[in-house]
This record gives C-alpha cells, sequence and structure tokens, in this order.
C-alpha cells in the first residue's frame, strides 16, 4: 500500500461481510469482521482462513501447544452484506447531518 495518503475502506470492524474470493469462498453465508488492518489493506474475518499456529507456554497459555486462529485475508476478497436484500452490496457514503455515512447501493439502506 502506499504510505502517502491513508487508505480509506468502507469495511470496519463488526460489519456482517461475505468471502467472494478464495478458499473460503461463500456468497450466502455472511461473517462478522474482528480486525481491520488498514495500512496492509488486509482483515480478519471470523471463521476464515483458519491457520495453525504453534504456540510456548507462557503466563496466559501455560500450556502452549497447536492453536488454530483467524489470518488476515485481503480486503478485495470482502463484500459487505446487505441484511434488508440479502445479497452482498457495494456501499457509498454520504452527508447526513453533516457527517459521514455508508449506504448500501441495493437497498439504500444506511449501514450502521
Amino acid at each position: 500500500m502506499s504510505t502517502r495518503f491513508k487508505p480509506k475502506f468502507n469495511i470496519k470492524k463488526g460489519d456482517t461481510v461475505v468471502v467472494i474470493a478464495g478458499d473460503d469462498k461463500d456468497l450466502k453465508k455472511p461473517r462478522k469482521v474482528l480486525e481491520v488492518i488498514v495500512d496492509k489493506g488486509r482483515v480478519v474475518v471470523e471463521g476464515v482462513n483458519i491457520v495453525t499456529k504453534h504456540t510456548k507456554p507462557s503466563a496466559q497459555n501455560t500450556k502452549g501447544g497447536i492453536v488454530k486462529v483467524e489470518a488476515p485475508i485481503n480486503i478485495s476478497n470482502i463484500m459487505l452484506w446487505d441484511a434488508k436484500t440479502s445479497q452482498p452490496t457495494k456501499a457509498t457514503r454520504t452527508r447526513e447531518n453533516g457527517k459521514l455515512v455508508r449506504v448500501s447501493k441495493k437497498s439504500g439502506e444506511v449501514i450502521k
């Protein structure tokens, strides 16, 4: 990603999205965004891109061992989920009462 300007994405933490590309592609199963890594253009989505991680014993995890965790995927591989139409949708930004809000292109509803 370019370091000159901070990129703007229409996806935020807590949004419902669908995976449109990759091994976990499923256009009918909405999932939740756990984290957005803006400077790398990646997102961590619940139950997507599960990897096994070998951990050493520590104060928090006294046993250690093999743990399955979600790894980040590219932000271009996901799309916002429109609950009203039950389909993936794009989003636009408009001003309402002086604040920028995201609006679904399919249903015209404000995305919270």
